[in-house]
Parts: C-alpha cells; structure tokens; sequence
C-alpha cells in the first residue's frame, strides 16, 4: 500500500514538474515570438522613415514653376531681313522678347543690380525653348502670345516653399525683393507649376531646374539591354551543362565553388577587371554602354547560374526518366521537357540579377561612367550614365536645388526595382510547379 502511495506522489511531482517546465517553455516561446515581432516592426519603421524623408524630399521635383509672359515675337529681333532663314532665326537675342515684357511687369524696377536680380527669375533655358517653338513654327514672328517660361531653381524654390523666408536674408539665395515679386506674381495669376516633363526627358546639367534623368534612363535602358542579351544565354547554358550534362569530378567541384564565391565578390572588384580588360587591354571607349553591360554580365552571371541550376534540381527526376524511356535522347529530355518546365525559374532568377544590376553603381564608376553626359545616348557605344550614377552625382552638387532632383531620382530607380522584382514575384506565382 505504501509503495503504490509513493509511486503516486513520484507521478504527480513528474506531472507538476512536466507542467511547469511547459509553462516555462511556453513563456520563453511567446517571449521569442514578441521580440521576432519588435524586431520586424522595427525594420519596417525604419524602412517607412528612409520612404518617408525621400519622398518628403523628392515629389516636389515632380512639378516645375513657370513664369506667364506676354512674348511679342518681335521681326526686328528674329528676323530683320525677313528671309526666314533658320540660320538667322536660330541665332536671333531670344533674351529681348521676355526680358522687355517682364520689365513692364514691374516698372518700379529700374537699378542695373535690381534688373539682374529680375531677370534672374527666367532659367536660361528659356532661350532654348523660345528658339525651338520658333524654328519649329516660323510662323509665330510678328505674333504677341502668353508663354509660360521656366523660372529659375531658386525662384522655384522659393514658390514651392521648399526655401522658407523665415530665414534671415544673408542665409537664402533668395533677396526679400524676389520674394515680393514672387508674391505680386501670384496675385496676379502669372506664376504657377507644371508637371516636370524636363525632369524625365532632359539629359544633366549644371542648373538645376534643366536637369533630367532622360539621359540616365536611356544609359540604363541599353546597359541593362546588353547585360540581358548577355547574361540570360550563356548563365542558362552553364548552368545546364553544369546539372545535366557535367561529369561529377574535381574540375567540376572547383568550378562550382569558384561560381558560388563570385556571387560574393564585391561588385567593385568586377569594375576594375572590366577597367584592366575591355577598356585598357581591348581598348572600348570609356562611359559606354556596351562596356558598362558586360561588366554587369560578368557580375550578375554568378547569380543566374546559381538560380538556374537550383530551377533544374526542382524537376522531378522522373521527368527525366520518362522521356529516357521512351527513347529520348540525352539533350533532347533537357531542351523540350526539363528546361521548360526549369524556365519559370530561370526567368525569377535573371530578372533578380538584373534588379541587382540596375541598382549597382561603384562598377559603372571605375569604367567612367560617372563622367557629366548632357546628351541623352541614342546607341550602346555613346557615352552614357546610370540612375545610380546620376543619383551619385547630384548627391554631390552644391546646389540646394539638386537635393529633390537627388530625391526624385531615388524614387524613380526604386520603382524600377520594386516594379523588377513583382514581376519576378508573379512570374513565380503564375508559372511555378508545385511537384
């Protein structure tokens, strides 16, 4: 009787001493899961506050202000001879036909210094843009029309209140007599903004309110076009040869660890090969597209083999073994039953890489595609910049102006790479095997 007494008491104190090492177990877990949780709310806030400043920066880069003028497109000032010769109209004073109606705008205005703080209101492309409407429609000389005209990047700043005038007037560009002029101007309905087509059109420039990312894109657009033509077939190939075709033995062993090192090598290591091979020893012209793509390749291969390979492991080897049976040969079970249904994956990992690409900068930099390009590229082998790059270099500007222009321009390139990697996302959704 005793001895069954005791074997309850051993039973229940194991019972009490299960129970309570569960409850401790279960606090710990739930104390696990509230400190994963703190941490992913943490990254996340983190990441909405680097959102939050950038946009908070960047969206007003989106609009431009533009200054109304009454243009009298003068024949005395663009054409005295009236020949319409382009030549001459080309090389007309284009200055005189804004500069004399905003005089009339203020008519207070009469010092030499306070006429060149007016005239300053007006960006210098002004010129460019009445030049262009008038050589595009000679028609307009002799005719007085109401142009909005690009203001200035600090009188832009100014109105979009991004310069504030609580500041004491020695520590802003802008003087208290611009920002009355500013002022009289939105009374009188003559000053507004405009959506900033400029801004995705126009190439670099050292004004502010010129400058675009027309140029970057286009560079980017043909850089990442001939890492593409690049990297997808000889990646694919490899990786092929690599999971299908290759005979297990030490070369193969050692190619294998060499591509899996590669993809950890710092991208600028592979723009100094890309400096010692394509632009020293085979002599391709420096901040070129084509030199910036096969720099890229090389980086991005290491990448596409590494998805391709593990897309060609996820087919089911009976699929290999069906076609073997009904007497397929080798390559033919590769190329029209596994690599079809591999593709999908393959298609995941090269659009990765290629996300990865457009985001890279440093490699670009060692080849000289950091170089100050004002035209927008027309081919793979003009010189061209980055949005990487273009961001790296208005970084650096002086200017005030170029901080949205910088903002803005991070926008942009994140939006290509989240647009990137949806894609990827819903190619994986929509044509993935579950086996």
């Amino acid at each position: 009787m005793s001895d069954s007494i005791d074997s309850l008491a051993a039973s229940t104190k194991a019972i009490h001493k299960v129970e309570h090492s569960l409850k401790r177990r279960r606090v710990q877990e739930q104390r696990f899961k509230r400190v994963g949780l703190f941490a992913v709310l943490l990254g996340l806030s983190f990441v909405a506050l680097l959102f939050i400043n950038i946009v908070s920066k960047g969206y007003s880069a989106f609009v431009a202000t533009h200054i109304a003028i009454e243009v009298n497109f003068s024949q005395e000032v663009l054409d005295p001879a009236g020949n319409r010769d382009l030549k001459v109209i080309g090389n007309a004073d284009y200055r005189q036909l804004y500069r004399e109606p905003l005089r009339a705008l203020f008519p207070e205005v009469s010092g030499r210094k306070d006429k060149r703080e007016l005239y300053r209101m007006i960006s210098s492309a002004a010129d460019f843009s009445l030049r262009d409407m008038v050589v595009a429609d000679p028609a307009l000389i002799g005719q007085t029309k109401t142009i909005w005209l690009l203001a200035d990047d600090e009188i832009d700043m100014a109105f979009k209140g991004t310069l504030s005038r609580e500041l004491p007037e020695s520590e802003r560009p802008v003087s208290d007599k611009e920002f009355a002029w500013i002022d009289q101007l939105k009374s009188q309905g003559k000053i507004d903004t405009f959506f900033n087509w400029g801004f995705f059109t126009n190439g670099d420039s050292r004004e502010p309110e010129q400058a675009g990312i027309g140029g970057a894109i286009a560079g980017s657009f043909y850089t990442l076009l001939i890492t593409l033509m690049l990297s997808f077939p000889i990646g694919v190939a490899a990786a092929v040869y690599l999971e299908e075709f290759a005979p297990t033995n030490k070369w193969t062993d050692m190619i294998e660890v060499n591509i899996n090192n590669l993809a950890a090598v710092p991208s600028i290591v592979f723009g100094l090969l890309g400096l010692a091979m394509f632009i020293n020893f085979f002599g391709m012209p420096r901040s070129a597209p084509l030199v910036g793509g096969l720099v890229l390749t090389l980086m991005t291969l290491p990448t596409i083999i590494i998805a391709s390979r593990a897309a060609l492991k996820s087919v089911p080897p009976s699929i290999r073994e069906a076609a073997l049976g009904i007497g397929a040969s080798r390559m033919q079970t590769v190329t029209h039953h596994v690599l079809p249904l591999a593709l999908p994956g393959m298609l995941t990992g090269t659009i990765i890489g290629m996300a990865q690409a457009l985001g890279e900068s440093a490699p670009l930099l060692m080849i000289g595609m950091v170089a100050f390009i004002v035209d927008i590229p027309s081919g793979p082998m003009d010189p061209a910049t980055v949005l990487p790059v273009q961001v790296f270099l208005w970084a650096d500007s002086p200017e005030r102006a170029f901080v949205e222009k910088t903002s803005a321009a991070i926008m942009v390139l994140l939006g290509f790479l989240i647009l990137m990697n949806l894609i990827a996302v819903l190619l994986r959704r929509r044509f993935e095997r579950r086996w």
